[in-house]
C-alpha cells in the first residue's frame, strides 16, 4: 500500500457520523467493523448532485462535508462521500489512502475511454488491499471488495467481481456487477495513491464543465438493505438485493418530489422545485 500521501487527516465527529448511519458496534480497525460501516453508509447518506444543478457549487472541504451530508442530512457525489467515508475510516484506526478510477457505467460500446474522475478508497486490513466504496450512485458497493482477487465477491446487495484491466503499462483493476445474470463493468481502478489536494481540481472539473454529466442530469441514488433505488433525471429504477430489475419508470415532478423525501431520504427544499420541473423536462439522458 503507498503511504506517501500519509498526511494528518481532519478529524470528524465519529459520534454524529455513527448516529448519521445508524451504526452502534465496536471502533476497531477489523473487516468486520469495516463491512458494517460500508453497509450502513450508502442507505443512509444518499447519492446525489442537486447541489450542482442548483448553482450551488460542491465543496470538499471536510468542515463543509460534515456540515453537508452528516448536519443537514443530505447526500453528495463520490469526493463528498469517500471524502467523509476516508476521514472516518482513519479515524478508527485503519490504513486508508485514496485512489482514481475511471468510469464505464453505462457507456457504449467502443465510446472514447472517459478521464479518470470517480474517487475510491483502498483499506489496508492484514497486508491485503480492500475495495470501499460509498459514492457510486444506484451501484454503489455495500461491502468492501479485495482488490487484488478475481473471485466472484458477495455483496447484501448483489454479486461483483475486480478483474486484471491493464492496457499500455498502466496497472488497472475493474470492477464488475452482476446484474441480471449479466457482467457489467462499473469502473477501473488505477494503482497509486492520491493526496486529497489532488482531488480539488477533478471536484472542479465535476461540478462545473459542460462535458462532466453532474452539469446538466440528475443523479440520485440509495441503496438499502434489500433495493438499489436510482433517479437519472426523472426515471426511477428499482433494484432488488440481488441486482436483479424490479420495476423502472418515469415520474412527475409531484412523483420526483415525494420518491425524493420518502424513498431517497433526502430533506427536499422548497427552492428545489424548479430543478425538479427542469429535470422532468429534460426526460432520461441516452
Amino acid at each position: 500500500m503507498d503511504t506517501a500521501f500519509s498526511s494528518t487527516v481532519p478529524a470528524v465527529d465519529l459520534d454524529a457520523y455513527f448516529a448519521r448511519i445508524g451504526y452502534d458496534g465496536p471502533r476497531e480497525p477489523t473487516l468486520a467493523v469495516l463491512r458494517a460501516i460500508t453497509q450502513k453508509h450508502p442507505d443512509a447518506i444518499p447519492f446525489e448532485n442537486l447541489d450542482v444543478l442548483l448553482g450551488r457549487g460542491v465543496s470538499i472541504d471536510p468542515a463543509a462535508i460534515d456540515a453537508k451530508l452528516i448536519g443537514a442530512g443530505r447526500g453528495g457525489y463520490c469526493y463528498e462521500q469517500n471524502g467523509l467515508l476516508k476521514r472516518v475510516l482513519s479515524g478508527v484506526g485503519f490504513r486508508v489512502e485514496g485512489l482514481m478510477a475511471r468510469v464505464l457505467w453505462m457507456a457504449p460500446v467502443g465510446a472514447p475511454p472517459r478521464p479518470r474522475s470517480h474517487m475510491v478508497l483502498g483499506v489496508e486490513i492484514d497486508g491485503e488491499t480492500w475495495l470501499a466504496d460509498a459514492g457510486f450512485g444506484g451501484c454503489v458497493l455495500t461491502a468492501p471488495l479485495r482488490l487484488f482477487s478475481d473471485e466472484i465477491q458477495d455483496s447484501p446487495n448483489g454479486q461483483l467481481r475486480i478483474v486484471d484491466a491493464g492496457h499500455g503499462g498502466v496497472a488497472e483493476r475493474q470492477v464488475q456487477a452482476n446484474l441480471s445474470g449479466k457482467w457489467s463493468p462499473l469502473y477501473q481502478v488505477a494503482q497509486g495513491a492520491w493526496a486529497d489536494v489532488d482531488y480539488e481540481q477533478v471536484n472542479y472539473f465535476t461540478y462545473t464543465h459542460p462535458s462532466s454529466h453532474f452539469t446538466w442530469s440528475m443523479t440520485v441514488g440509495r441503496t438499502t438493505p434489500t433495493a438499489r433505488y436510482a433517479l437519472k433525471n426523472n426515471r426511477l429504477t428499482h433494484r432488488d438485493q440481488t441486482g436483479a430489475l424490479v420495476e423502472q419508470r418515469d415520474l412527475s415532478v409531484d412523483e420526483l418530489e415525494v420518491t425524493l423525501r420518502d424513498i431517497i431520504g433526502l430533506p427536499v427544499e422548497a427552492d428545489w422545485r424548479p430543478v425538479l420541473e427542469k429535470v422532468v423536462g429534460w426526460g432520461t439522458p441516452t
